[in-house]
Protein backbone atom coordinates (compact mmCIF):
# COMPACT_ATOMS: atom_id res chain seq x y z
CA UNK A 1 0.00 0.00 0.00
CA UNK A 2 1.36 3.43 -0.99
CA UNK A 3 1.89 5.69 2.01
CA UNK A 4 3.80 8.58 0.42
CA UNK A 5 4.39 9.88 -3.11
CA UNK A 6 6.91 12.57 -4.09
CA UNK A 7 6.83 13.61 -7.78
CA UNK A 8 10.34 14.41 -9.00
CA UNK A 9 9.81 14.66 -12.78
CA UNK A 10 6.86 15.29 -15.10
CA UNK A 11 7.56 14.90 -18.80
CA UNK A 12 5.55 14.72 -21.99
CA UNK A 13 5.44 10.89 -21.93
CA UNK A 14 6.38 9.78 -18.42
CA UNK A 15 6.58 11.02 -14.86
CA UNK A 16 8.83 9.79 -12.06
CA UNK A 17 7.99 9.53 -8.37
CA UNK A 18 9.71 8.37 -5.24
CA UNK A 19 7.05 6.38 -3.43
CA UNK A 20 6.95 4.87 0.01
CA UNK A 21 4.99 1.63 0.23
CA UNK A 22 4.01 -0.61 3.12
CA UNK A 23 5.15 -4.14 2.25
CA UNK A 24 2.94 -7.18 2.99
CA UNK A 25 4.99 -7.90 6.16
CA UNK A 26 4.41 -4.35 7.48
CA UNK A 27 7.83 -2.87 6.69
CA UNK A 28 8.06 0.36 4.68
CA UNK A 29 10.32 0.85 1.68
CA UNK A 30 11.01 3.55 -0.91
CA UNK A 31 10.80 2.91 -4.65
CA UNK A 32 11.48 4.96 -7.78
CA UNK A 33 8.39 4.49 -9.98
CA UNK A 34 7.97 5.58 -13.58
CA UNK A 35 4.35 6.42 -14.42
CA UNK A 36 3.22 5.90 -18.00
CA UNK A 37 -0.30 6.34 -19.44
CA UNK A 38 -0.18 2.88 -21.03
CA UNK A 39 -0.31 1.82 -24.61
CA UNK A 40 -1.87 -0.48 -27.13
CA UNK A 41 -0.28 -2.62 -29.84
CA UNK A 42 -1.75 -4.47 -32.80
CA UNK A 43 -0.84 -7.50 -34.90
CA UNK A 44 -2.13 -6.69 -38.42
CA UNK A 45 -3.40 -9.80 -40.26
CA UNK A 46 -3.46 -9.73 -44.06
CA UNK A 47 -6.09 -11.69 -45.99
CA UNK A 48 -3.37 -13.96 -47.43
CA UNK A 49 -2.38 -15.15 -43.92
CA UNK A 50 0.70 -12.98 -43.48
CA UNK A 51 1.22 -10.65 -40.53
CA UNK A 52 2.57 -7.11 -40.87
CA UNK A 53 5.49 -6.26 -38.64
CA UNK A 54 7.34 -2.98 -38.79
CA UNK A 55 10.99 -2.00 -38.60
CA UNK A 56 11.04 1.22 -36.59
CA UNK A 57 13.87 3.52 -35.54
CA UNK A 58 13.97 3.60 -31.75
CA UNK A 59 16.19 6.39 -30.37
CA UNK A 60 16.54 4.76 -26.92
CA UNK A 61 18.36 1.88 -28.67
CA UNK A 62 19.89 4.06 -31.42
CA UNK A 63 18.72 1.65 -34.07
CA UNK A 64 15.96 -0.22 -35.83
CA UNK A 65 13.66 -2.65 -33.97
CA UNK A 66 11.28 -5.19 -35.52
CA UNK A 67 7.95 -4.96 -33.74
CA UNK A 68 4.18 -4.63 -34.14
CA UNK A 69 2.58 -1.20 -34.50
CA UNK A 70 1.91 0.41 -31.14
CA UNK A 71 1.19 3.71 -29.52
CA UNK A 72 0.68 5.54 -26.27
CA UNK A 73 -2.88 5.96 -25.02
CA UNK A 74 -4.07 9.55 -25.22
CA UNK A 75 -6.05 10.87 -22.20
CA UNK A 76 -9.46 9.17 -22.16
CA UNK A 77 -8.67 7.07 -25.25
CA UNK A 78 -9.85 3.44 -25.32
CA UNK A 79 -7.13 0.90 -26.19
CA UNK A 80 -9.07 -0.32 -29.26
CA UNK A 81 -9.31 3.25 -30.57
CA UNK A 82 -5.56 3.65 -30.04
CA UNK A 83 -4.69 0.56 -32.13
CA UNK A 84 -7.08 1.60 -34.89
CA UNK A 85 -5.35 5.02 -34.97
CA UNK A 86 -1.84 3.54 -34.90
CA UNK A 87 -2.69 1.00 -37.60
CA UNK A 88 -3.61 3.85 -39.95
CA UNK A 89 -0.72 6.12 -38.94
CA UNK A 90 2.12 3.58 -38.92
CA UNK A 91 1.06 0.87 -41.39
CA UNK A 92 -1.54 2.43 -43.67
CA UNK A 93 -4.45 0.10 -42.97
CA UNK A 94 -7.95 0.59 -41.63
CA UNK A 95 -9.17 -2.46 -39.67
CA UNK A 96 -12.50 -4.17 -40.33
CA UNK A 97 -12.28 -6.07 -37.04
CA UNK A 98 -10.10 -5.70 -33.95
CA UNK A 99 -9.84 -8.54 -31.44
CA UNK A 100 -8.27 -8.32 -27.98
CA UNK A 101 -5.43 -10.82 -27.46
CA UNK A 102 -4.39 -9.87 -23.93
CA UNK A 103 -2.34 -7.41 -21.90
CA UNK A 104 1.21 -7.20 -20.68
CA UNK A 105 3.21 -5.34 -18.04
CA UNK A 106 6.56 -4.67 -19.73
CA UNK A 107 8.66 -3.37 -16.81
CA UNK A 108 7.04 -4.24 -13.46
CA UNK A 109 10.24 -3.59 -11.53
CA UNK A 110 10.00 0.18 -11.96
CA UNK A 111 7.10 1.18 -14.24
CA UNK A 112 3.28 1.00 -14.13
CA UNK A 113 2.86 0.84 -17.94
CA UNK A 114 0.25 -1.61 -19.25
CA UNK A 115 0.14 -2.54 -22.95
CA UNK A 116 -3.11 -3.85 -24.45
CA UNK A 117 -2.54 -6.34 -27.29
CA UNK A 118 -4.87 -6.78 -30.28
CA UNK A 119 -5.10 -8.50 -33.65
CA UNK A 120 -6.67 -6.66 -36.59
CA UNK A 121 -8.21 -8.23 -39.70
CA UNK A 122 -10.26 -7.13 -42.70
CA UNK A 123 -7.60 -4.57 -43.50
CA UNK A 124 -8.20 -1.90 -46.13
CA UNK A 125 -5.28 0.16 -47.44
CA UNK A 126 -5.32 3.88 -46.59
CA UNK A 127 -2.59 6.54 -46.70
CA UNK A 128 -0.10 6.33 -43.85
CA UNK A 129 0.24 9.33 -41.54
CA UNK A 130 3.61 8.98 -39.82
CA UNK A 131 4.52 11.39 -37.03
CA UNK A 132 7.36 13.79 -37.96
CA UNK A 133 9.80 11.91 -35.69
CA UNK A 134 8.92 8.39 -36.94
CA UNK A 135 10.84 6.26 -39.41
CA UNK A 136 9.03 2.98 -40.16
CA UNK A 137 9.52 0.26 -42.77
CA UNK A 138 6.79 -2.36 -43.36
CA UNK A 139 7.70 -6.03 -43.03
CA UNK A 140 4.83 -8.35 -44.08
CA UNK A 141 5.69 -12.03 -43.63
CA UNK A 142 4.15 -15.42 -42.82
CA UNK A 143 3.42 -16.08 -39.15
CA UNK A 144 5.86 -19.01 -39.03
CA UNK A 145 8.67 -16.76 -40.32
CA UNK A 146 7.88 -14.13 -37.69
CA UNK A 147 7.94 -16.79 -34.96
CA UNK A 148 11.25 -18.13 -36.33
CA UNK A 149 12.66 -14.61 -36.05
CA UNK A 150 11.62 -14.53 -32.38
CA UNK A 151 13.38 -17.86 -31.73
CA UNK A 152 16.48 -16.65 -33.61
CA UNK A 153 16.67 -13.53 -31.42
CA UNK A 154 15.82 -11.16 -34.28
CA UNK A 155 12.68 -9.86 -32.54
CA UNK A 156 13.64 -9.03 -28.93
CA UNK A 157 10.60 -6.77 -28.42
CA UNK A 158 8.39 -8.30 -25.71
CA UNK A 159 5.01 -7.00 -26.88
CA UNK A 160 5.66 -8.39 -30.34
CA UNK A 161 6.80 -11.77 -29.03
CA UNK A 162 3.73 -12.07 -26.83
CA UNK A 163 1.27 -10.95 -29.53
CA UNK A 164 2.72 -13.49 -32.00
CA UNK A 165 2.54 -16.27 -29.40
CA UNK A 166 -1.02 -15.39 -28.37
CA UNK A 167 -2.13 -15.28 -32.02
CA UNK A 168 -0.42 -18.62 -32.76
CA UNK A 169 -2.19 -20.18 -29.76
CA UNK A 170 -5.54 -18.72 -30.82
CA UNK A 171 -5.07 -20.18 -34.33
CA UNK A 172 -4.26 -23.57 -32.79
CA UNK A 173 -7.46 -23.44 -30.73
CA UNK A 174 -5.72 -23.20 -27.36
Amino acid sequence: MKTNDKKIFNGRIISLSIEEHRLPDGRRAEFEVVHHPGGAAVLPLLDDGRVVLIRQFRPALDGMVVEIPAGRLEPGEAPEDCVRRELIEEVGYCAGTVEKLGEMLPAVGFCDERIHLFAAAGLQAVPRALEPDEYIELLPLPLDEALAMVVAGQIPDGKTQLALLLWQNRQAGR
